[in-house]
């Protein structure tokens, strides 16, 4: 509890900086953040210590109300990225928007040109422990998102998506009101 104090003040002070800063919310101690103007944080939002979180370009990153943040997770933008309201998501944890062009041999990759499509993350939706969540992935509502998934690709509301690459293996049937394996 006394930590989760100095959290806030951290995020008192750091708010300025950022597009938006919704309180009451904390930040634990950072571990690299930049171009924070364009990184619109919601009320409630829990940030535990050692997030990496960049923006590049003119790139932005919408984080919803009361979203919870676990230690050592990057997040990384180029164009739109928004995580949704009541969602959580656990430890070392990637979540971008942005792929590298690799196609010019010779020339290092990180000097070739970004390919960025849009990520957005639905709300409620648990992201499992060393989950990679890739440029253009579109989660539905309340999706779970298995421990050290590679998830790419557009997801439908309640599922459960597990493996590299991810694939969905139950859905929730609102006419059983259960959890189902997934038949393709």
């Amino acid at each position: 509890m006394f930590t989760k104090f100095f959290w806030t003040i951290r995020a008192l002070l750091y708010s300025p900086f950022f597009g938006k800063m919704g309180m009451p919310s904390y930040l634990g101690k950072p571990l690299f953040l930049m171009g924070i103007k364009r990184v619109f944080i919601g009320k409630k939002v829990r940030i535990f210590p050692h997030l990496r979180m960049e923006t590049h370009q003119e790139g932005s990153i919408h984080i919803e109300d009361d979203v919870i943040i676990s230690q050592n997770v990057h997040i990384t933008s180029a164009g739109n990225l928004s995580i949704g309201k009541s969602s959580l998501i656990l430890a070392n944890v990637f979540i971008t928007n942005i792929d590298h062009d690799y196609q010019t041999i010779g020339q290092h990759v990180v000097k070739q040109k970004y390919h960025v499509k849009d990520t957005a993350i639905g709300e409620n939706c648990y992201i499992g422990m060393g989950a990679a969540i890739m440029a253009g992935t579109v989660l539905g509502k309340q999706c779970v998102v298995g421990a050290n998934a590679v998830v790419r690709g557009t997801f439908p509301d309640f599922c459960v998506i597990v493996g590299a690459p991810a694939r969905i293996v139950k859905k929730y049937n609102p006419d059983t009101q259960k959890w189902e394996k997934w038949k393709e």
